[in-house]
């Protein structure tokens, strides 16, 4: 038995499953995301233990003296800080905090695009690991000045766990202190950030073994055998591996809080233009990604903070009864945006609004306009020269077919669906596998274990409907960037 362990922004997901991927038990554990000041996210690492913990103890029960490894898939980017003595110094500064502004600003522009691309292959967004460092330096220099380890938010995990400071190239990408090319740590960048390499984990690949679960966790958990710990991996490399991502040219979108279209590469490609982010993929090759802010999670904001609903089947069914033929349109940056603008100012519009408009109306250009801010990104990954022919969708909002349907008409693209939703949890449990020697490699255990679902292709009428009024939502965020900057 093998158990992946997916630590995302919510909750930790934790599945038990057979050499062949049958799932055989799931437990999910939440706890608070902190916001201590607007467009500010923290989290306390002692609840992603704590909540793990006792997930484990449950997902185990019955099945102990069968765990051969487990593995982690991680929310990226977040800043873990302990000291000398391994307490947590602050509250972890989480992927989607926007309090970088200034730190960004100066990474960019005083150090340097052209440096930052060199050491790191990308440019500094206020999501990354490297401003969080610096914001911390500045405003609280009697933490930064206690540092001694620094670390992901899943690294914590496998330290707390199996005792070893460790981490993988695929998470380490995300941090701006991590070359992915050289698949090592920046000199410079850290120089510049004012940390040492003794303050960072080991540096593996996403399948390699790390250590096994201390005497004190396997205690807890009534396991007497020793469990081996693979390091996992960022949730977004992790879930590629989880829908079968993993050869060259092959693309997944993921529909979660935020929206990730996902290429796999065999080849470590920077693009120059920065619109886009090139990291190691936990299949030992690369890969390049774009990541929006909102997309499940600009629905979920119209549907139950607006609406105050949770009946998704009845969003759903509304939006198959609007036209869509209206010259209705909704930009999706309620927390600003990385890809493609990269504009921390941007905001939420409904645009085109008239007294003859219904509920139905705003609900499919909710769902519209989060697929047309998907497509901006999928165009500017096409005009690398990549090849895409169909993609797989994964996420919560991989659920609906209506929203599977108007990907591939809006994209003009097969879209695919995975079987197993579990995604990341699933990758990580497939990386345990690879670690534990079962399969060979990444790529041979996809094969095995991943599963199609259903197939959605292009309706060509709709289609060029979709081209046409995608032409225009192309025009509203350039209308609007300067106001966006002297009304926040």
């Amino acid at each position: 038995m093998f158990i992946g362990i997916d630590l995302g922004t919510s909750s930790v997901k934790i599945i038990l499953t057979k050499k062949d991927g049958f799932i055989v038990r799931t437990v999910s554990r939440s706890y608070d995301l902190l916001i201590p000041n607007p467009s500010w996210t923290e989290q306390d690492p002692n609840a992603w233990y704590d909540q793990t913990i006792d997930g484990l103890k449950e997902l185990v029960k019955g099945y102990e003296n069968e765990i051969k490894a487990m593995s982690f898939s991680g929310q990226m980017h977040g800043l873990v800080l302990l000291d000398e003595n391994d307490k947590i110094l602050r509250n972890a500064l989480l992927w989607n905090d926007q309090r970088t502004i200034d730190e960004v600003n100066y990474l960019n522009n005083y150090i340097g695009i052209k440096t930052l691309l060199k050491n790191t292959g990308n440019i500094a967004l206020t999501g990354l690991t490297a401003p969080k460092v610096l914001w911390v330096k500045k405003h609280e220099p009697h933490l930064f000045n206690q540092i001694s380890k620094v670390m992901l938010p899943k690294d914590f995990l496998v330290y707390k766990l199996s005792g070893s400071f460790a981490s993988d190239v695929s998470d380490l990408s995300g941090t701006l202190y991590f070359n992915p090319k050289t698949r090592n740590y920046s000199e410079e960048m850290l120089e510049i950030l004012g940390l040492t390499k003794a303050m960072l984990p080991s540096i593996h690949e996403s399948y390699e073994t790390v250590g096994v679960l201390t005497n004190e966790i396997k205690k807890i958990l009534n396991i007497n055998q020793d469990v081996k710990v693979v390091v996992g991996g960022g949730d977004q490399a992790v879930g590629a591996v989880g829908v079968g991502i993993v050869g060259s040219g092959e693309c997944s979108i993921s529909l979660g809080t935020s929206g990730v279209i996902f290429v796999s590469s065999e080849n470590f490609a920077v693009d120059t233009k920065s619109y886009l982010q090139s990291y190691c993929h936990a299949n030992g090759k690369h890969h390049i990604m774009a990541v929006m802010l909102n997309a499940a999670g600009a629905i979920k904001w119209w549907n139950e903070s607006i609406l105050n609903n949770k009946d998704y089947d009845a969003y759903y069914k509304s939006v198959v009864q609007a036209n869509g033929n209206d010259n209705l349109f909704f930009l999706p940056y309620l927390t600003g945006e990385r890809a493609p603008i990269n504009d921390p100012y941007a905001k939420g519009v409904i645009y085109g609004l008239g007294i003859h408009h219904k509920k139905e109306d705003i609900d499919f250009a909710i769902v519209e306009g989060v697929t047309f801010a998907l497509r901006d990104s999928f165009e500017l990954i096409k005009n690398l020269g990549i090849e895409i022919n169909r993609i797989r969708i994964t996420g919560g909002g991989a659920k609906s077919n209506v929203w599977a349907q108007l990907i591939s008409n809006v994209l003009n693209i097969e879209v695919v669906k995975i079987k197993a939703l579990e995604g990341p949890a699933l990758g990580a449990a497939i990386l345990a596998m690879v670690g534990n020697n079962d399969y060979s490699d990444v790529v041979t255990a996809c094969s095995k274990i991943v599963k199609l679902g259903d197939t959605f292709k292009p309706n060509s009428e709709l289609v060029d409907k979709y081209n046409r009024k995608y032409q225009d939502f192309k025009k509203l965020y350039p209308a609007l960037k300067e106001l966006y900057k002297t009304i926040k």
